[in-house]
């Protein structure tokens, strides 16, 4: 039996498999004790702990440590002369002309910043060499004062020549064996010194704590019986062995979403679809994420509170628009839609749990497109009552019909989802019309098709069980592993030489780590170059082919960073100038074994149509489920479609059909 369970910000979802039988469950989560929500969805699906051979695991443990500032206390050591690095930062504004800005806090002060009287040059030569005696002169009184739990330690121009930065981990490991040691040369074998201080940081920070949570959740499934794999879903879409993520927490701060995009991937290819854009939208948020050819966008750098992050992630750009979110006036009298979340402890007003603030699923309520006795299938009690009264005020200052009110809200909801889907796909070079939606959360499905409209995506397709997709997408992920190494290379006749050679180097070392895993499937690799044409400050990624590294040539390395840049800049060629490799980075990719389908069935009780509200007006709409619409052919809208985990609108303009793997396929209606 395999079992993915992800703990989101409202619900912990998980989705078991047992040859080809499929189980879920879906239960609120506990936000100060997310292991609890995890066993808790275990013991609802009443699995065998004992027959659980593989546990996929997501959580967002990690990245709450930075966003809550609750991670461990941490001292950082630096060369000579560059303690501000962390608080000099870069000169980038997100709002230039806020005369309140202030940059983003780093999770470690000046004050536990240390400096090691040491150089390494930027090409690994050592300049001043590293002596015990600067180590201890330097640490041994603070480290022994201090009450840190956490080493971090990024030397200048570690990433071209770690034995300084392995000699200060030795020393601090022989004199404070009970400190978390990360040195930057195991985190991010790159360039830029603030970026790669940031991420190191970073990574001892949340590590401390991201291995407490992981060694607490993995004794209670012991003590429940489970001797099988447990695994950690991380940030690039891959998972590993929760002993590899204990010296690496740093690449799961993203993992719930990324599991997502995931199962997306896997049942839009069973609909016959690989270009397509990703919404996720749960109680706390919505992530979005571009697919081509069936491959997520990786990025290179992503930001959490304002503060780099150099490990690989899948490119998603998260909004605070969830079913959880918060409406609410500004000063302005502007009707506004989160960031704050109701979370799931209290909740929306119609949890019933205390909750009094008004929030995007009580507006559903409101409008209709939520039917009280049908949330989770019946399964969760919901006030209808507190919806309509949390909701009240607000309308009231406005002058608006409660109705009205609520369907407003969603429409600016829908508005924070459309721009974020804007971030990921023409500011990134890329036409939404040319991809499919594919919505899934618990309050994905119930958008997704006015988000297609504002954007002109003319096709829609809803997974089955689309509130646990991501649950599913953690037993579809595969084994993975990343490596970047910066080292530049002029294009010339020697590069592919180069090129073949590095990356050799790359595999080998990811080879090893898989065998140290235990991972017994051979990975296939995924490398990537970063370039740039020569005089430039940034780089842009070129993938290539692993198959082509043994006859590649200068002229595919120019012509595909020529194309690349063309596409993202709309300038540059063959002939614009001379151009470089800046870093190598390889993904090594072990797929899992063959999932089934993931279907659906209908628990639903329907007694008679119902009304939802939807652009000015209450409007007759029909109550289906998927099985329904299967036997009728095509179904057009106005209809709420509902399962166990979600509910689908489908208005006006548009139809409904159901394929052989039950995925909800919505178009644009010709007739």
């Amino acid at each position: 039996m395999r079992v993915g369970v992800e703990v989101g910000g409202t619900f912990t979802d998980l989705v078991a498999i047992e040859d080809d039988r499929v189980r879920i469950a879906k239960v609120p989560s506990v936000p100060s004790a997310p292991d609890e929500g995890a066993l808790a969805a275990l013991d609802s699906a009443k699995l065998p702990m004992d027959q659980i051979e593989d546990l996929v695991h997501g959580s967002t443990v990690a990245i709450n440590a930075i966003l809550e500032r609750k991670g461990a206390p941490i001292a950082f050591l630096v060369t000579k002369g560059f303690r501000d690095l962390l608080l000099l930062q870069r000169h980038n504004r997100r709002q230039i002309y806020d005369l309140f800005y202030g940059k983003p806090e780093p999770v470690v002060s000046r004050r536990d910043t240390y400096e090691i009287d040491e150089r390494i040059g930027p090409d690994g030569t050592v300049i001043e060499a590293l002596s015990e005696t600067a180590i201890s002169e330097t640490l041994a009184g603070p480290l022994a004062r201090g009450s840190y739990q956490a080493v971090a330690i990024c030397l200048l121009n570690g990433y071209a020549n770690p034995a300084h930065e392995r000699a200060v981990a030795k020393w601090v490991a022989a004199n404070f064996p009970h400190l978390t040691i990360t040195c930057s040369s195991d985190v991010t074998r790159e360039f830029r010194e603030y970026e790669r201080a940031s991420t190191t940081t970073i990574a001892a920070y949340v590590q401390p704590v991201t291995n407490a949570y992981i060694a607490r959740f993995a004794d209670s499934l012991s003590k429940a019986g489970f001797d099988g794999r447990f695994s950690i879903m991380q940030s690039n879409g891959g998972h590993l062995p929760a002993e590899a993520i204990a010296s690496n927490a740093v690449s799961c701060l993203f993992s719930g979403p990324a599991a997502g995009v995931n199962g997306a991937i896997r049942q839009a290819a069973l609909a016959g679809f690989e270009d397509l854009i990703t919404l996720d939208m749960g109680g706390t948020s919505t992530d979005v994420c571009v697919v081509t050819g069936g491959k997520a966008d990786l990025s290179t750098e992503t930001e959490v509170d304002g503060l780099p992050i150099r490990t690989p992630a899948l490119d998603i750009v998260t909004v605070g628009a969830g079913g959880g979110s918060i409406i609410w006036i500004d000063d302005g009298g502007m009707l506004r839609v989160g960031p704050r979340s109701a979370g799931a402890d209290p909740g929306p007003a119609c949890y019933a749990r205390g909750g009094t603030e008004a929030a995007i699923t009580d507006a559903h309520i409101v409008r209709g497109s939520i039917r009280p006795e049908a949330f989770l299938g019946g399964a969760m009690d919901i006030d209808a009552n507190a919806a309509h009264a949390a909701l009240k005020p607000l309308s009231e200052s406005l002058g608006m019909e409660l109705e009205a009110f609520a369907d407003s809200a969603i429409r600016v909801a829908d508005a924070n989802i459309v721009r974020a889907i804007q971030l990921v796909s023409t500011e990134r070079g890329r036409d939404p019309r040319d991809y499919v939606l594919t919505p899934y959360g618990g309050a994905g499905p119930l958008h997704a098709v006015k988000v297609a409209e504002e954007l002109g995506i003319p096709t829609v397709v809803v997974p089955p069980n689309a509130g646990v997709l991501s649950a599913f997408g953690l037993l579809a992920a595969d084994f993975a592993q990343y490596d970047t190494l910066t080292r530049k290379v002029l294009v010339d006749d020697a590069a592919p030489g180069i090129v073949r050679e590095v990356f050799a180097e790359m595999a080998a070392r990811a080879r090893k780590a898989f065998a140290a895993y235990e991972i017994e499937v051979e990975p296939t690799f995924a490398p990537t170059l970063e370039m740039r044409y020569v005089g430039q400050a940034f780089e842009i990624q070129v993938p290539l082919e692993a198959d082509i590294l043994d006859r590649l040539t200068v002229q595919d390395i120019v012509s595909r960073f020529a194309e690349a840049h063309l596409r993202l800049f709309g300038f540059g060629g063959t002939d614009f100038g001379p151009c470089e490799i800046v870093s190598f980075r390889i993904g090594a990719l072990a797929p899992p074994s063959e999932l089934p389908a993931l279907h659906e069935e209908d628990t639903v009780a329907r007694d008679a149509d119902t009304r939802v509200y939807d652009n000015g007006a209450w409007r007759d709409c029909a109550l289906r489920g998927r099985k329904d619409i299967q036997t009728a052919g095509s179904l057009a809208g106005p209809l709420l479609i509902e399962d166990a985990t979600s509910t689908a609108y489908v208005p006006q303009g548009w139809r409904a059909s159901v394929d052989s793997h039950d995925n909800l396929i919505l178009r644009q209606d010709e007739g």
